[in-house]
């Protein structure tokens, strides 16, 4: 690496920092509150690791005790592991009420031996219907993978492994809504969605391998809290131009996501044209990295 490299790469740094303050290694019981399921999610190894399980009576959840307006959030997941079918985990952004906004990964289970489907959406104001699902080039349940959501004024990208898979740029130019104005708080659960989860829901869950499990462990937030004050507009010191430095994506960064949407997206709302026969829409236009 040379020194012009070296030399971005700690600007791009140091932006990031100045922005939303250095990366922080949470500890499940100071960041996190377990919400439903009663005795199925679990906290424990000092607080660095949990796990929700799902059984014939009830799924698990839990949500984050602060709110965020953009940073970036990172999470290590290990999927159920064997028939997996008809079961969701899901690990999203989310605020409340009708008009609400949303940022999803949803991992769909599968029968033994075939692969999870990985689920992504964003919704602006209430409105969602913005999938994108691909598979995933490694297996979910042998091992903790790391999935994260980058959230800023400009745009979304959602990672696996650091990889981008999928960018959701602001098109609020073209009238189309964008998640910049109300703080999210982080939600994961795990639960039964047997009616659709698996090839359209032909496929039940199989109670005889309860309960399911999954792992989180290495929450990382490097992003605006509420709670220490953070401004709801975003102001910053920062200029336009130190911004788009600070949060494009470099040259390698868009070559992995072209690679991953070549080979392994199965579906992409930008192409169904039974869905949009009159046209795709607007923000479709610039959804090309």
């Amino acid at each position: 690496m040379g020194q012009s490299s070296s030399f971005t790469t700690v600007m791009v740094a140091v932006l990031l920092v100045m922005m939303f303050g250095s990366a922080y290694s949470g500890n499940f019981f100071n960041e996190f509150d377990l919400t439903w399921g009663d005795h199925r999610g679990k906290i424990f190894n000092g607080g660095n690791m949990l796990s929700l399980s799902l059984d014939r009576v009830s799924g698990s959840g839990f949500k984050s005790k602060k709110e965020y307006l953009f940073g970036r959030i990172d999470m290590q997941l290990k999927l159920v592991a064997g028939n997996s079918a008809g079961t969701v985990t899901t690990y999203y952004l989310s605020s409340q009420g009708a008009t609400h906004d949303e940022i999803d990964f949803e991992f769909l289970g599968n029968e033994t031996g075939k692969p999870y489907v990985l689920h992504t959406n964003v919704f602006a104001q209430g409105k969602g219907n913005r999938e994108q699902q691909f598979y995933l080039w490694f297996d979910p349940t042998k091992n903790f993978h790391t999935y994260s959501i980058v959230w800023r004024p400009q745009h979304i990208i959602f990672l696996v492994e650091n990889l981008p898979i999928r960018v959701f740029n602001n098109a609020e130019k073209l009238g189309v809504p964008f998640p910049k104005n109300q703080p999210m708080m982080i939600y994961s659960s795990l639960w039964n969605a047997d009616d659709w989860a698996t090839r359209g829901g032909l496929v039940k869950t199989d109670w005889s391998k309860a309960p399911f499990t999954a792992y989180y462990r290495g929450f990382n937030a490097a992003a605006c809290t509420v709670s220490s004050g953070c401004d709801p507009k975003f102001k910053t010191s920062l200029s336009d131009s130190e911004l788009q430095t600070a949060n494009e994506l470099n040259a390698y960064g868009r070559r992995r996501l072209r690679w991953v949407q070549k080979y392994f997206m199965i579906y992409n709302y930008c192409s169904d044209l039974k869905r949009f026969p009159r046209g795709f829409p607007p923000e479709c236009r610039r959804s090309r990295v």
